[in-house]
């Protein structure tokens, strides 16, 4: 009685072994490669075009494979410390970061909430992704399109840009020189980034 009451344990142990395994295997989870990876907010001014670059940007994809859909994004979590974005110009990184007003609000986050399945051909890859971006305090809905490459060593590469308005989330576009530079609202967020 005990070792039959052992064996169909044994064997609920090795089925449910199996089917973890299986779930595993249909997932596949990837790190964001950092220096290689990198996020630019471009705008506009009164008196030039201007971009801030960063390469410290952090996140997390998930891909499953859907007997149906086939790859699909299954989560995405994206994070960029504010003061890791350089323009190369002192005043203006000042400026940039008292608009997300960074001692309050340091990091820039995005948590996905849905994106179409990945189409693939070949080694290129194509997505609509859907999400919840927190800047400066405050939390947006946006979706974008995003194209990217399978490199060879199984890595993706994505590529995207995002057009965006301060105003959405509250900042006051930059000034200086006491008000005779002025910044538009309309800025792009363009994305390069490799998860492994």
């Amino acid at each position: 009685m005990i070792l039959k009451s052992n064996l169909k344990l044994f064997k609920l142990i090795l089925v449910s072994l199996v089917f973890l395994t299986f779930s595993a295997a249909q997932a596949q989870t990837l790190k964001m490669v950092a220096k290689v990876s990198s996020v630019t907010v471009a705008g506009t001014s009164n008196l030039h075009d201007w971009e801030s670059t960063s390469k410290e940007v952090a996140g997390d994809l998930v891909i499953a494979t859907d007997a149906k859909s086939g790859k699909i994004i299954q989560s995405l979590v994206v994070k960029l410390p504010v003061k890791t974005i350089k323009s190369g110009k002192g005043m203006m990184d000042n400026k940039t970061y008292d608009a997300f007003d960074s001692d309050k609000n340091p990091l820039i986050t995005f948590q996905l909430t849905d994106a179409s399945a990945l189409k693939v051909t070949g080694k290129d890859v194509e997505t609509t992704v859907s999400g919840n971006l927190n800047m400066a305090g405050a939390v947006k809905k946006i979706s974008f399109k995003s194209t990217g490459t399978i490199l060879a060593d199984g890595s993706f590469q994505f590529k995207g840009t995002v057009p965006l308005k301060m105003s959405d989330f509250k900042m006051k576009p930059p000034t200086a020189l006491l008000g005779t530079l002025k910044t538009g609202d309309a800025i792009t967020i363009k994305f390069d980034v490799i998860f492994k």
